[in-house]
């Protein structure tokens, strides 16, 4: 793994997800695109069949994470009030999925 992609800090400030680099590179990802983006397996096939991801019928209006646990060295599980606990969101993803102005080029 590459140094731009070792979370040294993983934090939630509200309505984000704060991931700070080794490099000392900063990424912030809000809750809803995280969801709708899970990698699971079954979340997948939901878009690959065009259906909605979050939010569902008979879950909670606001989105949070009521849990987040290490996988190892490769990523961050996340726990939703949705009853949604299979996706794993490896580093390298979210490193490429940092949208600030320096990752964009902006």
């Amino acid at each position: 793994m590459s140094l731009e992609t070792h979370a040294r800090s993983v934090d939630l400030e509200g309505d984000t997800l704060v991931v700070v680099w080794a490099d000392e590179h900063v990424s912030r990802f809000g809750l809803v695109e995280l969801r709708r983006r899970c990698m699971c397996a079954a979340c997948r096939e939901l878009r690959a069949q065009g259906k909605t991801i979050w939010p569902q019928p008979g879950v909670a209006e606001t989105l949070e994470v009521m849990d987040a646990e290490l996988v190892g060295g490769w990523g961050l599980s996340l726990r939703w009030n949705d009853r949604h606990e299979t996706g794993i969101y490896p580093w390298e993803t979210l490193r490429a999925w940092c949208r600030c102005n320096q990752c964009t080029g902006s």
